[in-house]
């Protein structure tokens, strides 16, 4: 690593104290109890433990997240975290290997492990939209759905074959995506019912799955075989700020990845997400992106055998 990077990124103690502020920034909160500094610092110990003397129990700033137990020192797991989150169209694992001097298996872990903490807990976040909003929302397709084991792929015709990719997006705001089983209006339906407030304006493309997701009023949409952008009663009825979205992710996808199975493309997702969310237009550099990220490791234990499950 450069010796003109922080030292945070090349000097494990430097990290472990930037981690512990963002994770505890009004003192040591015990993962085992939940309790706030009744924790010391337990002399001639490694750095960095501490002993909870409410529960008594040893821990440190990496228990319970997505860097615990790893034998990757500290500051390697923040500049890949660096890394990830300040390539627009991702980073391949082989190019995050070399950058970090690790196996190709140990950095195509890392990245999964890092896109955990860059996707939001389950449930957390409030339905996008709201009163007088626009919330967008479109899918695309990419790849090939993965067929039986031992077996190729489903050949249908059309998209029939690919996968199916739903995503919404808050007019100037935030985006949420998707990796759908199908294609079927009743599971868009579901999905956008699911995550876009009952107050907001819907835009669409001309797709009939949205057609009765939201009432008449409340629903615009727009005919890609005429135009892209028209009229409408309160703004200009469009999903261009998906179309921009999706031109981004499939690049990355099929440029910077090459390949996804089915089973990890939610995390790939989440990735993509994630830097649109916090991207400079909203005010975020790279390196409040990566502080953000670093908040998200909490709760999200991710070991290698449950990052090859669906």
């Amino acid at each position: 690593m450069s010796a003109k990077l922080p030292a945070r990124f090349t000097n494990e103690d430097a990290a472990r104290k930037h981690l512990e502020a963002l994770q505890w920034p009004d003192g040591p909160v015990c993962p085992h109890c939940g309790v706030l500094e009744r924790s010391s610092r337990i002399a001639g110990g490694r750095p960095g433990l501490l002993f909870c003397n409410a529960c008594r129990k040893q821990y440190s700033v990496t228990v319970g997240t997505i860097f615990e137990r790893s034998k990757i020192p500290l500051n390697t797991w923040l500049y890949a975290t660096h890394l990830l989150c300040s390539s627009k169209k991702g980073i391949s694992s082989h190019q995050l290997a070399r950058m970090l001097g690790v196996t190709y298996k140990t950095a195509w872990f890392m990245a999964h492990r890092i896109r955990e903490a860059m996707a939001p807990k389950a449930g957390s976040e409030p339905p996008l939209g709201g009163e007088g909003q626009i919330v967008e929302a479109d899918e695309t397709y990419i790849g090939k759905k993965d067929g039986p084991k031992g077996r190729k792929a489903p050949q249908a015709g059309g998209f029939g074959h690919k996968r199916t990719v739903l995503s919404l997006v808050e007019r100037g705001g935030k985006i949420r995506s998707f990796k759908l089983g199908g294609s079927t209006g009743a599971e868009i339906a579901k999905t956008v019912r699911t995550n876009v407030d009952r107050a907001s304006t819907l835009h669409t493309d001309g797709a009939q799955a949205y057609k009765f997701v939201f009432p008449k009023g409340q629903h615009e949409s727009v005919d890609h075989n005429k135009t892209f952008v028209r009229e409408g009663k309160t703004d200009k009825v469009h999903t261009n700020t998906l179309e921009g979205f999706f031109s981004v992710f499939k690049r990355g996808m099929v440029g910077t990845y090459q390949h996804c199975g089915e089973q990890h493309l939610q995390r790939y997702l989440a990735e993509f997400d994630f830097r649109a969310n916090y991207r400079v237009k909203l005010g975020f550099d790279d390196a409040t992106r990566g502080d953000i990220a670093l908040k998200g490791i909490s709760g999200k234990r991710l070991t290698y055998r449950r990052s090859h499950q669906t």
